[in-house]
């Protein structure tokens, strides 16, 4: 592909273009929107083959491949009077619209495609879920950390929930750092020892040999601490509030 054009600079946006531009090979042209105008500047800066167009409309119309990285709310206003050619490629990031209302809005027959990117795609580890798979989308996420292609949408209406879990891990170690603080431990010393706690859960991950309930019994002794943590706290009401959490949310998304 020549040039990749993105409208919506965020976070997703912002990573996408980092990872795009990470490695040695050349790397094709990327054409921003004003949206986030301080980011795209930025970024513009960093990298010679960024470059910010004047407005969506030129973004969609220079684009062999164009992701559309708006917030659901945002998608009617930033897209209006935006047309895309029949030649380009689609890729909707946007979580809740699906292909069909894009393509109504952006009144084109061109190829759309949705994926789930996520900001560790700017290291280029991020396994990235399409739907459907297409040979020049799934390059570029292979590119960016893994593409994992699903042929059925409900499957990636659930990928997507998934997805929107990641905030309440963070949420979830700020507050037992928060906790520790509280009993006296320093706040610094409290964040270096819960960075490293979690820093070593995500490298065991990397183990694909070990099932998830594997990892969590390697990781507790029958009567131990951890143990007891896991089932006082995470016990039978808290998943299924999660549950219920996560099924009302795939509702909304479908």
């Amino acid at each position: 592909m020549n040039r990749i054009g993105i409208i919506g600079v965020g976070e997703i946006g912002r990573a996408m273009v980092e990872g795009i531009c990470a490695g040695d090979e050349k790397a094709p042209e990327v054409l921003l929107s004003p949206r986030g105008a301080a980011t795209a500047a930025d970024l513009a800066s960093r990298y010679a083959n960024v470059r910010v167009c004047a407005d969506n409309r030129e973004v969609a119309d220079r684009a062999d491949l164009l992701v559309v990285a708006l917030r659901r709310r945002d998608r009617h206003e930033a897209l209006d009077g935006v047309r895309v050619d029949g030649r380009a490629i689609v890729v909707n990031v946007m979580a809740g619209v699906p292909n069909d209302e894009l393509r109504e809005i952006l009144g084109t027959d061109a190829v759309l495609v949705q994926a789930i990117p996520l900001p560790a795609v700017r290291e280029r580890r991020g396994v990235t879920v399409v739907h459907p798979s297409h040979p020049e989308t799934d390059a570029l996420f292979d590119l960016l950390g893994g593409a994992q292609p699903v042929a059925d949408p409900a499957a990636f209406d659930v990928f997507s929930a998934l997805a929107s879990t990641i905030s309440t891990n963070y949420a979830y170690l700020t507050a037992i750092t928060s906790w520790a603080v509280d009993q006296g431990v320093p706040a610094e010393a409290a964040d270096r020892y819960v960075r490293g706690l979690f820093q070593g859960v995500g490298r065991a991950l990397g183990d694909r040999e070990r099932p998830l309930e594997r990892l969590a019994a390697d990781h507790e002794t029958p009567g131990g601490s951890n143990e007891r943590i896991r089932t006082t706290w995470f016990g039978p009401a808290n998943v299924a509030a999660l549950e219920k959490a996560l099924d009302d949310l795939l509702a909304d998304l479908r």
